[in-house]
């Protein structure tokens, strides 16, 4: 099962750039859009020329603002979040067999201490519902942008971060908690300590032609399912927004 991540930063914008006909070549089960920005009666035609047997999208109240869509080739139950007042379309989560997997954009605290606190929240109330759904045992795959890099390694410069929101102790620490639970960071697992790999660049200062960037986009897995991961990627090839997209492959 292959599985793909993607904050596109605008859903018509990156068709308008014709950035996701790669999607076409490649054989994906399932893809996850984060901050595609659009009501459903304005999606890109696009969207629906892509090989998918299924599409859920939870959008934004706000206008081109957030949401969430996922694309997907197999039968699952589908919903929007079940732990949050989710006005600003930030969560779909697909229930198929034993698996609850989740595409989530994450909110951002850098505008204020009140996003800051409204991301903690938000943090804390789906680590709770993921305490559930463990004690349940249930396999779980989370996907998106996550807004935080975990260590000093996902970063270019992270002494000059370290009082700004996305590198602050308290987000950080939340992936601290979130992996002592036993969840995987599918990408270091499988890559290890490699450096300079990063999946959003500013869109300032040329920061993407040389690779100033952040790593916050990830896929975490429980620990469940570590024996069935076989692979996790950045394909930092991939252009059109200024994140690039993230993937896993999985065996169930």
């Amino acid at each position: 099962m292959k599985l793909l991540s993607w904050n596109v930063n605008g859903l018509r914008a990156i068709c308008d750039k014709n950035a996701l006909a790669w999607l076409e070549k490649e054989s994906f089960d399932f893809v996850g859009f984060q901050e595609i920005k659009a009501h459903e009666d304005k999606f890109p035609k696009q969207i629906y020329e892509l090989d998918f047997k299924h599409i859920a999208s939870n959008s934004a109240k706000r206008a081109g603002y957030s949401g969430v869509m996922s694309l997907y080739n197999f039968e699952a139950q589908t919903s929007k979040c079940q732990f949050c007042d989710d006005e600003e379309g930030r969560v779909l989560e697909h229930r198929f067999g034993n698996v609850v997997l989740f595409n989530i954009y994450f909110p951002n605290g850098q505008k204020d201490e009140i996003r800051l606190d409204f991301k903690m929240k938000f943090y804390a109330d789906f680590l709770a519902y993921l305490k559930d759904l463990l004690a349940e045992k249930k396999d779980i795959i989370i996907c998106g942008d996550v807004n935080t890099a975990h260590k000093e390694i996902d970063l270019t410069h992270p002494k000059a971060n370290a009082k700004t929101s996305g590198f602050l102790p308290i987000e950080r620490a939340w992936i601290d908690d979130l992996l002592a639970l036993g969840f995987i960071d599918t990408f270091r697992a499988v890559n290890g300590d490699i450096k300079e790999k990063y999946s959003w660049w500013s869109y300032r200062m040329k920061a993407r032609d040389r690779n100033v960037g952040w790593r916050i986009d990830y896929f975490f897995i429980s620990k469940s399912l570590e024996n069935k991961l076989k692979n996790a990627f950045i394909r930092d090839d991939i252009f059109g927004s200024d994140h690039a997209p993230v993937g896993i492959e999985l065996d169930i």
